[in-house]
């Protein structure tokens, strides 16, 4: 469990620095810097055990690519995309959805979740539903809330996927193979980026959100929250996720001024109820 909460709360800070960027890094190129840096730093420990795992990277490639492109290529980048218009509190919380789906996948491979487990999921769930449909004026969804439900789905996916990861596959070897594959996935869009919308002025407002996200959010969070999901499932690591939330709301308020408001505290003590009610991990 705690290498899960580490990699939650240190999750929660990424969300406030896509805020903070949003303005100064396009979405595309903050995730490309971020997944380059995290390369560099993953690279000494992770590069001759992926060699020395090679021929199990190429049998299994279709899964590692898949990996790469949910986990790396897509989910932050979403994430970034959303970071432009939605508040990173209303970020974190919609991000809270993503164990609901973790949750699917495991049922679909046969583990029994219990009553309990899932009425906390589905209350969680409903404190989401509410918080984008009723938070922006109940109108519609914004389009940066829209980017956050896709990212959602593509980190539950990310999770549910790394239950299945190939074994004998070394944790240090699969980070590197898929931060690698990740990166050169991103590499065309990243150039279309640059062209179109120019490059970043790289200043200490910047380059260190930049470095907070590629050393802290991607190899030490992404390190911690794989190895937790091998330990305890991604169900029960779910859970723990959504402490997200909180974290990120209290952050936003600090270090951002976004206010939070009664509708945002009221979806926030839903989706916590629905923790609680979780969290016994009852087969009801």
């Amino acid at each position: 469990m705690g290498l899960a909460v580490l990699a939650t709360l240190v999750w929660s800070g990424s969300f406030v620095t896509s805020r903070a960027l949003g303005d100064s890094v396009p979405p595309v190129q903050h995730a490309f810097w971020r997944w380059v840096i995290a390369l560099a730093v993953v690279t000494p420990f992770g590069a001759r055990p992926a060699w020395r795992q090679r021929a199990l990277v190429r049998r299994h490639l279709s899964y590692v690519l898949l990996a790469s492109l949910l986990g790396v290529t897509v989910y932050n980048t979403l994430v970034n995309q959303a970071g432009v218009t939605t508040p990173a509190a209303n970020m974190g919380m919609i991000m809270a959805a993503s164990p609901v789906l973790m949750a699917l996948y495991e049922r679909a491979s046969g583990v029994r979740l219990g009553a309990r487990r899932v009425t906390g999921l589905l209350t969680a769930c409903a404190g989401v539903v509410l918080l984008v449909g009723l938070v922006g004026g109940g109108a519609s969804f914004s389009s940066g809330d829209l980017w956050m439900i896709a990212a959602a789905c593509s980190f539950g996916s990310y999770s549910a996927l790394l239950r299945r990861r190939p074994e004998g596959l070394e944790g240090v070897s699969f980070l590197f193979t898929t931060f690698l594959l990740g990166t050169v996935l991103l590499l065309p869009v990243q150039l279309v980026s640059v062209g179109v919308q120019g490059g970043f002025t790289p200043t200490p407002g910047t380059v260190l959100p930049l470095l907070y996200v590629g050393i802290a959010s991607s190899a030490v969070a992404f390190l911690a929250w794989n190895k937790a999901i091998v330990l305890i499932g991604p169900s029960r690591a779910g859970v723990v996720y959504y402490l997200q939330p909180v974290c990120v709301a209290l952050l936003s308020w600090t270090l951002l001024g976004e206010p939070t408001g009664w509708a945002q505290a009221g979806c926030m003590a839903l989706i916590l109820g629905g923790v609680v009610l979780g969290a016994g991990a009852g087969r009801g």
